[in-house]
């Protein structure tokens, strides 16, 4: 008997009201792989852990995870968001923020429930070694220590899929590395599933399976060699793109957004436009 995926979606349609942001959609994501999702501002990436987790609803089709039907609560699923801020005077402390992904998903857990909390917490700490500012507050913490902490939010819960919404936005290299390698090592060591949306595939590059490519309600789905091809990004923006390969790295060249696929850590110069977008764009190395 074949396993179930961790996530399904057949012939999902995304839409609001007249736009369309992608449709006819099918996507079986197995335990324990890594797929990247990524496209243009405006291409539905984020709307897609927003329908996952149960936001939104498809305005066709169907979607699955861990085999039952996308819903608010679903305890199978970890979310990491992006590095945000934590406003001056926040009381939250590290161990809280944790504590959420335990129990964020219902009211109470008891007298009973507890000890067991605890023992989650501790470990969801211990594996992304934040056990020396765990008890610190969230506003007196970098946002590489934040961010480590978020992903033991998502891990607390022990998920069979994590969710990463731009978990690298605003960090450094060497965070962006560390936070990559917290969830690779996840799924590698539970069979925990990945979909993690991204402006910038480059730090995640050694670790993607699959890629799934949004841009203007067409899409793509296979290995970053099938679909970071000159040839298919051309027909999917519906211009001539070039994707380059430089020191191991990825460049497109001809979208007219600098954020597409390298973001603001990128390798060369980008030229050309689509949409609003005219003359030139820079993504630095």
């Amino acid at each position: 008997m074949a396993e179930t995926p961790a996530v399904r979606l057949s012939g999902a349609r995304l839409s609001f009201g007249d736009r369309t942001l992608w449709e006819g959609l099918d996507l079986e994501a197995a335990a324990g792989e890594f797929i990247a999702v990524l496209g243009p501002n405006g291409s539905g990436k984020t709307s897609m852990l927003r329908m996952l987790l149960g936001q939104v609803a498809l305005s066709a089709g169907t979607a699955e995870v861990a085999g039952s039907p996308a819903r608010l609560g679903n305890p199978a699923i970890g979310y990491v968001p992006q590095q945000k801020t934590i406003e001056g005077g926040a009381q939250l402390r590290g161990v809280d923020l944790v504590g959420l992904g335990v129990d964020g998903h219902r009211w109470g857990i008891g007298f009973r429930g507890r000890k067991e909390r605890k023992r989650k917490v501790a470990e969801a700490i211990s594996a992304v070694g934040a056990e020396k500012f765990a008890y610190a507050p969230l506003d007196a913490l970098s946002g590489g220590e934040q961010q480590r902490l978020r992903v033991a939010q998502a891990l607390a819960g022990d998920p069979r899929v994590l969710l990463c919404d731009e978990p690298l936005l605003s960090l450094d290299l060497a965070n962006q590395r560390l936070v990559s390698e917290l969830i690779d090592r996840r799924r590698r060591t539970h069979d925990t599933a990945v979909l993690f949306v991204t402006h910038e595939i480059n730090p995640i590059l050694p670790l993607v399976d699959r890629v799934l490519y949004l841009v203007d309600g067409q899409f793509r789905i296979g290995t970053p060699d099938e679909v970071m091809t000159s040839e298919t990004l051309s027909e999917l923006y519906g211009t001539e793109v070039d994707v380059l390969r430089v020191r191991g790295r990825l460049v497109v060249v001809g979208t007219g957004d600098a954020m597409d696929a390298l973001g603001e850590s990128g390798a060369a110069h980008c030229h050309g436009s689509t949409g609003k977008n005219h003359g030139e764009r820079e993504a630095r190395a």
